[in-house]
């Protein structure tokens, strides 16, 4: 085990997994495993289950590898690492004969260890070449957005994935500075960001660095977009009384899943039918009507777990 899993802690663990309420003999989705800070309390919590993970990064799958060869881990369980975008969930586990699920976890964003891991290019704070890739075998990273998009679509993303205020102007300052040179590392996009900047902005802090990267990320990893995408289908795969737990850490986020699970759990029945036809029935029942947040002893000793949310809903 690595310094970087040593540092890592998982976000409203107890909550999570006690609200996908794991059962024995069931089958279960980790759709983010990180370092397995949800998927070894899960699998501590049953028996003769089986956990499917998916991770896109290299790491995280690696870190599975050494759960499922410790017996003291997996106990009587069964552990099955599948390395790809939670967004094809439904596809990878229907050619593994999985059809229906009793349980589907997800811990959104990016896990400590990839934001400490400096060659990864996730930190404005840190020395690197921009990347920024969830899965590194990817071809489109940070650098190429930020050296061959255009200022329009830089613009798009700050205000899309940031509210950037100052996006226009940060936009500029890249296509300026890529006419003289390519852009390659994260301290000159910093650097490049904070001189866009008016001064008496700049003086609240780095949150424009913090927020722009974020939003650049977002954009290498089509995160909204995947997202959408497998909670569709975490939606159809889920068996009767089976639960999603969903942790965001950012607004955007919360607001897909918010919706998503709305839309599923609310019908507009005309007045006067007598019955409700089962084409037109919820889905989903909403288990938490208002997100479950962090108590203020996690606040404390866990920095990430600020802007954490909890939402989780249950098949009709």
């Amino acid at each position: 085990m690595t310094s970087n899993e040593y540092k890592h802690k998982t976000v409203l663990l107890k909550e999570t997994i006690d609200e996908v309420n794991p059962h024995d003999n069931g089958i279960y989705v980790d759709a983010t495993f990180g370092r397995g800070g949800h998927s070894k309390e899960l699998l501590s919590r049953m028996h003769h289950s089986h956990l499917y993970v998916f991770d896109r990064d290299e790491a995280a799958i690696k870190v599975g590898e050494s759960i499922q060869n410790d017996p003291t881990i997996i106990g009587d369980n069964t552990l099955t690492l599948i390395r790809d975008n939670f967004e094809n969930m439904q596809e990878r586990l229907l050619d593994l004969g999985v059809t229906e699920v009793d349980g589907i976890v997800y811990d959104l964003g990016v896990s400590s260890p990839q934001f400490d891991d400096a060659v990864r290019g996730f930190s404005y704070k840190k020395a690197a070449r921009l990347d920024m890739r969830m899965d590194q075998r990817q071809d489109l990273d940070a650098e190429k957005i930020v050296n061959d998009w255009s200022y329009s679509e830089l613009v798009g993303i700050f205000y899309k994935y940031s509210d950037e205020k100052f996006s226009k102007q940060i936009a500029r300052a890249i296509e300026r500075t890529r006419e003289d040179h390519r852009i390659t590392s994260t301290l000159e996009l910093a650097d490049i960001i904070k001189n866009a900047i008016p001064a008496a902005a700049r003086r609240t802090g780095g949150l424009a660095f913090q927020i722009v990267f974020q939003a650049i990320r977002i954009a290498v990893n089509d995160e909204l977009g995947s997202l959408e995408r497998s909670l569709d289908q975490a939606i159809k795969l889920l068996a009767p009384k089976g639960r999603i737990s969903v942790i965001t850490f950012q607004s955007k986020e919360d607001r897909i899943v918010k919706h998503i699970f709305k839309d599923n759990s609310h019908v507009d029945v005309p007045r006067g039918l007598p019955v409700i036809p089962d084409d037109i029935k919820p889905v989903l029942k909403q288990i938490t009507r208002k997100p479950i947040l962090p108590n203020d002893k996690e606040l404390t000793e866990n920095n990430r777990a600020h802007s954490a949310k909890l939402r989780v809903v249950e098949k009709i």
